[in-house]
């Protein structure tokens, strides 16, 4: 089964501009850095990152292709699902792993994961998600997984998962059916720890960067 990675990057992000290319401490781009792991994953046959910018290609490392994408796609009207579609039109591929790169802690291995999962053909669907086993209300001030009177030991509650958007791994037919890019039997690879830090505003990149730093020491 030919399984085929997709990084979709857009230059110009509302909520911390310029954030696919931030550089870290030591110089590198966030997207390198994620695109390094990448390259490691085993299961699978290529991997594009899809801008509609090909400055890009000065942020790519060795094994990765560059895929020019329509301007469209960059607008605030563009959905997720808008680039699967107009990627899958011009890649063939049985499986698709959409990753993106403002997770870049999260491991080959885990990755891996999900693509074994779905080649195995017991899942439909794969994705990285943090597990939640938390005390937690809902925005209008109500207990979503408790009683308030009967307090459980936090270990005893069952357990919810929050996607992390480093892989969301779905085969073709998946996509062609349902256009989403999880399915209706998914295989949840859970992650842990800074495999967990997903970057959508400027203050999450610091503590990614502090994280990044750290580890190089």
């Amino acid at each position: 089964m030919k399984a085929i990675a997709l990084v979709p990057v857009k230059l110009n992000n509302q909520r911390t501009p310029g954030k696919n290319t931030k550089r870290f401490s030591d110089g590198r781009a966030l997207i390198t850095v994620f695109l390094d792991t990448l390259v490691k994953v085993e299961g699978l046959d290529d991997v594009y990152v899809f801008c509609s910018d090909p400055v890009i290609q000065e942020y790519l490392v060795p094994g990765i292709r560059y895929l020019q994408r329509p301007v469209y796609l960059d607008t605030q009207e563009a959905t997720p699902q808008d680039i699967i579609d107009e990627f899958m039109k011009l890649v063939d591929a049985d499986i698709y792993a959409v990753c993106h790169c403002t997770s870049p802690f999260v491991t080959a291995a885990h990755i891996e994961e999900c693509i074994e999962a779905v080649k195995s053909g017991k899942f439909d669907s794969s994705f990285t998600a943090e597990r939640l086993q938390k005390l937690i209300w809902s925005g209008d001030n109500k207990p979503v997984n408790f009683d308030p009177e009967r307090i459980p030991r936090t270990q005893d509650l069952e357990p919810f998962f929050c996607e992390v958007s480093a892989a969301y791994v779905f085969k073709r037919e998946v996509f062609t059916a349902l256009r989403r890019r999880i399915g209706v039997n998914p295989h949840i690879t859970e992650v842990t720890g800074v495999e967990c830090i997903d970057i959508d505003y400027p203050a999450d990149f610091e503590i990614a960067d502090a994280i990044y730093s750290f580890a190089r020491t």
